[in-house]
């Protein structure tokens, strides 16, 4: 029996924690676990016979940092070898009688890819792909991607084994605890990812414990369509006579689990500090539970690398400003790659209301292949709205839905054969809700029984892809009605009967109704109000435009889709004069807004232009610090997300260095030394490069010394520079006893230096005991502390 059949009827039982059960079986601070497949062979196979034992039906194998990144490819062929053959083992030696079956585990790369860190998307998908082969080749029967913190390196992560193998995939993702990704997804927004990708199963792992988690849980339980995986810590680690221990029992843990399995969780397990017997009894308490069926939620949904936009609960509003047709200005900026300009329109249009962006760059003079994908790219960096991705070119939309951080809307298809064939398998292999258009060889149809026909069409070709009617939307096509009166009414008609007779959703592009015609927006806005009493789900419209708007504020009013009126009470205080005034232009926004927003080219010109008549010291204190101070502050009340401070701390960046190059001294700018490093046996240093670009913003000088460093390497350097600060990370149980040894020698050479520690197996009370002078629980609580401490010096 393969998983997925088992999956069916089943519930099926994990494994438990491999790092923290090698640390107790002498897995030393500086060793990779993986390369204990070969020199403790005996000892993995021991304990995945243990879970094997324990009832699990899924052990997965010791390959979680098994990448490129950390064995050559010669060494990383061995340790994955290895590992396999030791689960292999483990099941033959296992008398227990459930079915088994083995995994491969996938981990994180430890980097933040671009445009918030170093890694290339691309490079990333080879990454795993290495792996991803390997563990096919070796004898693995599921892939399963784990503790993911980002959305995207888990989208590179998937494309990687559906392009290299055929095994069913599981993914699970570490929640903070805001019940959000690292980078700011929430639980639906991966859900409506992985969904479109098309994984097997999905769910959340690591963080924290079962109690702390539930709630993610739940999030999942009510929009996903996947059957549900739920493998929490046992509880929180506390710092006990030098060892890490756990505050969840196994008892407890089994309950609480089996609690989740009740509402419908259908695969579970345990991470961090679980063990055989914690599976153990986990098992024993789902046994007579009888499974819930996973049943499908026929959502259609879109995501961007935040959150989902659902449809059917109100209008969706679509921005149409960045596309070329009939705008001028728009074309110029391609033509001269003012990427500043499209960038502008595209925070204008998030401000003025729209919930996704339209994207079309389709123009002859540019090469659409490359810069579809970058601008999808670009505007994804800084928004956090889901786009629309606009191209009658295939290669280009590919390119740029193959890199879209989430699940995207696609523009569009046809019911011409050819448009199907080429855009409906781009949709099945990435995940994507496609807007479908009334028209096909042989044109539009004049009447709306054509055009149902012509739906009726492009749903029984999409099923053929296994494309489900939930991901097709329909545009009847609103032709300007100056050159057919009644042309507007055949498009209504046909927008009410293709709902009807399909279930699925509608869209309309509403500017095209007035083409030819004087004052414009009062034929959109009437317009728009009959198309949406028709039952419009969504329109591409100017949201600049304040009849346009105001007409779906007040329709959302009337019709019960806006509680207390907030919206258009808000939409009305904020917009009493009769059009609403976009943002300043890129030239003339200032230096603060263009960092608030992450615009890092918009930051430099405007740096340049105020350093005419501003003093460095000046700019920095009057106009970069009060920016990243207000980024800060929402990033701290989860207000503002990681990606949005990133890039707010790159457009400070860019603002710095013009600063440079006009005083090459800085002005008394720099605080003080701030020595930074990941602990000694710990690879992983994303968290350690968050905190060092906030902390140069705020002009600290900052000395990264790196990942995996020594203790003494630390001590020598912190007392070399009479260093006021230090920041140690670690991500792993299995390092923390390093940070231990360098705080505390620390403290013996350096006694004047503040130690601050932070990472995600860290806590207060752990970071007391070790004896540090602050645990910062982010980036932006560890600059708040230096500030502190600097103003103290």
């Amino acid at each position: 029996m393969d998983i997925k059949t088992f999956l069916k009827d089943n519930i099926v039982v994990l494994d438990g924690a491999t790092g923290t059960e090698l640390q107790k079986a002498g897995l030393k601070v500086n060793e990779l676990p993986e390369r204990w497949n070969i020199s403790h062979a005996e000892k993995l196979i021991d304990l995945h016979k243990a879970y094997y034992d324990a009832g699990s039906n899924v052990v997965s194998a010791n390959t979680f940092g098994a990448n490129s990144l950390h064995f050559n490819d010669v060494e990383l062929e061995e340790v994955i070898a290895a590992a396999l053959d030791n689960v292999k083992t483990a099941r033959e030696l296992s008398t227990a009688k459930q079915e088994k079956f083995v995994a491969a585990d996938i981990g994180p790369t430890g980097k933040l890819l671009e445009p918030y860190g170093d890694l290339k998307f691309e490079d990333a998908i080879e990454i795993f792909a290495k792996t991803v082969r390997l563990c096919a080749k070796y004898g693995a029967e599921i892939i399963f991607i784990q503790t993911m913190n980002d959305s995207y390196e888990t989208k590179a992560a998937v494309i990687a084994a559906k392009e290299n193998c055929d095994l069913p995939i599981f993914v699970s993702n570490a929640y903070g605890e805001n019940g959000k990704l690292m980078t700011g997804a929430t639980p639906a927004a991966m859900s409506t990812m992985l969904e479109g990708l098309g994984v097997t199963a999905m769910g959340v792992n690591c963080s924290y414990g079962p109690d702390e988690l539930a709630g993610v849980v739940d999030d999942l339980l009510e929009c996903s369509s996947l059957p549900v995986i739920f493998m929490p810590n046992a509880g929180i680690p506390k710092n006990l006579n030098g060892k890490a221990v756990y505050d969840v029992s196994a008892e407890d843990f089994a309950k609480i689990v089996a609690t989740a399995v009740n509402k419908g969780v259908r695969l579970v397990g345990g991470c961090c500090g679980t063990s055989p017997e914690y599976i153990k009894l986990l098992a024993q308490a789902v046994k007579d539970i009888t499974p819930k069926t996973t049943e499908p939620k026929r959502l259609t949904r879109i995501s961007s690398y935040s959150h989902e936009v659902r449809f059917g609960l109100k209008p969706v509003v679509i921005g149409e400003r960045i596309n070329p047709t009939g705008k001028k200005r728009f074309k110029q900026a391609l033509i001269e790659n003012d990427k500043g300009y499209i960038l502008k329109e595209g925070v204008n249009q998030a401000e003025s209301g729209a919930d996704v962006l339209d994207v079309n760059v389709g123009i002859p003079d540019i090469d659409e292949k490359t810069v579809l994908p970058d601008i999808v790219a670009s505007l994804q960096a800084i928004i956090d709205l889901p786009l629309q991705i606009d191209s009658s070119d295939a290669v280009a939309m590919e390119k740029a839905v193959r890199l879209y951080n989430g699940k995207p809307l696609i523009n569009s298809v046809s019911g011409k054969k050819a448009s199907m064939e080429a855009v409906f398998p781009i949709a099945k292999k990435y995940g994507g809700a496609i807007i479908a258009l009334t028209l096909d060889e042989n044109g539009i149809p004049d009447t709306a029984n054509g055009r149902l026909d012509i739906a009726l069409k492009i749903l029984n070709e999409a099923e053929k892809y296994g494309l489900n009617k939930e991901n097709i939307i329909f545009d009847t096509l609103c032709m300007t009605v100056s050159a057919n009166p009644i042309a507007a009414n055949v498009t209504l008609d046909a927008l009410k009967l293709i709902k009807e007779k399909t279930g699925c959703f509608t869209s309309l592009g509403v500017s095209n109704v007035s083409f030819g015609l004087p004052d414009r927006e009062t034929l959109n806005a009437a317009f728009l109000t009959l198309a949406l009493e028709s039952g419009l789900d969504m329109a591409i419209i100017n949201p600049f435009s304040a009849p346009v708007m105001k007409s779906v504020k007040a329709f959302n009013a009337l019709t019960g889709k806006d509680a207390n009126f907030n919206d258009y009470i808000a939409f009305a205080t904020k917009n009493a004069t009769a059009e609403i005034v976009p943002v300043r232009t890129e030239e003339d926004a200032g230096l603060k807004t263009a960092i608030i927003k992450g615009l890092k080219d918009q930051a430099a010109k405007s740096a340049k232009k105020l350093l005419e008549d501003k003093e460095p010291l000046a700019l920095i204190n009057e106009e970069i610090i009060p920016a990243l101070d207000e980024v800060g502050k929402g990033y701290e009340e989860k207000t503002v997300y990681l990606p949005q401070l990133l890039m707010s701390a790159e457009a400070a960046k860019a603002a710095f260095e013009i600063i440079k190059e006009k005083s090459a001294a800085k002005n008394g700018s720099i605080k003080c030394d701030f020595v930074l490093a990941t602990v000694f046996g710990d690879i992983h240093d994303i968290g350690k490069n968050i905190v060092k670009l906030l902390l140069e913003n705020y002009g600290f000088n900052v000395i990264d010394l790196g990942k995996d460093v020594p203790p003494e390497k630390i001590a020598d350097e912190v007392v070399r520079r009479h260093a006021p600060l230090l920041g140690l990370s670690a991500l792993m149980t299995t390092t923390v006893p390093a940070m231990e040894k360098t705080v505390a020698l620390i403290k013996r050479l350096a006694p004047w230096c503040k130690v601050v520690v932070g990472g995600a197996v860290l806590t207060e009370e752990y970071a007391n005991k070790m004896g540090a002078d602050k645990y910062a629980k982010d980036a932006m609580e560890t600059v708040r502390y230096a500030d502190s401490i600097f103003n103290k010096l």
